[in-house]
C-alpha cells in the first residue's frame, strides 16, 4: 500500500511538471509571438516623379510579419510581402498599363518582398533595418531608417526607402528614358501593428 501511495505522489509530482513546464512554455511562446498587423491602419505607397511631376500610389494588398522587441534586437526580423497587383494610381487604364511586362509584370512577378537581415538602433525610436528587397525578380541589398512610435499597446513602424527601379527593371524599352519617369522611386510604409 505504501508503494501505491508513493508511486502516486511521484506520478502527480510528474504531472505537475509537465504542467508547470507547459505553462513556461505557453507564456514565452506568447510573449515571443509576432506582432499582429492592423491592415485598416497601415499603409504601403510609393512616390515617383513623371515628366518631373509627384506621383503618389498606394498598394492595397500586403502582408507583413514583425518581431520585434526593442530589448532583443538581435532576435528582431521583419518581412513584409506586396501584392503587385494592388498598385493603384487612381486610374483603372493606368493599373492596367503598370501591370505590363515592361512595367511591373505583374502576372508573372504578383509578389514583390522585403526580408530584414539586422535591425540596429540609432538613438530612442530610431533605427537602421539592413536586409533584402525582391521586385520583378531582381534582389538587392539595401538598408533605410526605420521609427518607430507607441500609440497606447501598439506600436507603428515608418519609414521610406528609396530604390532605383531601373535597377529593378521597372519600364522597360522605351521606359527607360528618366525624363519621361524618374529613376528614383521612395516606398514609403506606415506599419500598425501590437499583440
Amino acid at each position: 500500500m505504501l508503494i501505491i501511495e508513493v508511486g502516486m505522489n511521484f506520478l502527480s509530482m510528474i504531472k505537475l511538471c509537465f504542467a508547470l513546464v507547459s505553462q513556461l512554455l505557453l507564456i514565452t511562446m506568447l510573449h515571443a509571438a509576432p506582432l499582429q498587423l492592423d491592415l485598416n491602419k497601415s499603409t504601403v505607397s510609393a512616390t515617383f516623379k513623371q515628366m518631373n511631376v509627384p506621383v503618389d500610389a498606394n498598394f492595397t494588398k500586403f502582408s507583413a510579419m514583425i518581431d520585434f522587441d526593442v530589448n532583443k534586437l538581435d532576435a528582431a526580423k521583419a518581412s513584409i510581402d506586396i501584392h503587385i497587383p494592388s498598385f493603384d494610381l487612381g486610374d483603372p487604364d493606368y493599373n492596367h498599363e503598370v501591370q505590363k511586362k515592361e512595367w511591373f509584370n505583374g502576372s508573372q512577378f504578383p509578389k514583390a518582398s522585403f526580408v530584414s537581415s539586422k535591425i540596429k538602433s540609432l538613438a530612442a525610436g530610431k533605427f537602421e533595418v539592413s536586409g533584402k528587397l525582391t521586385i520583378k525578380g531582381k534582389t538587392a541589398d539595401v538598408n533605410f531608417p526605420l521609427t518607430l512610435k507607441k500609440e497606447g499597446s501598439a506600436q507603428i513602424f515608418e519609414g521610406s526607402l528609396p530604390i532605383r527601379r531601373l535597377a529593378f527593371s521597372i519600364g522597360e524599352g522605351e521606359w527607360k528614358d528618366t525624363s519621361i519617369v524618374a529613376d528614383e522611386v521612395i516606398i514609403k510604409f506606415r506599419i500598425f501593428a501590437g499583440k
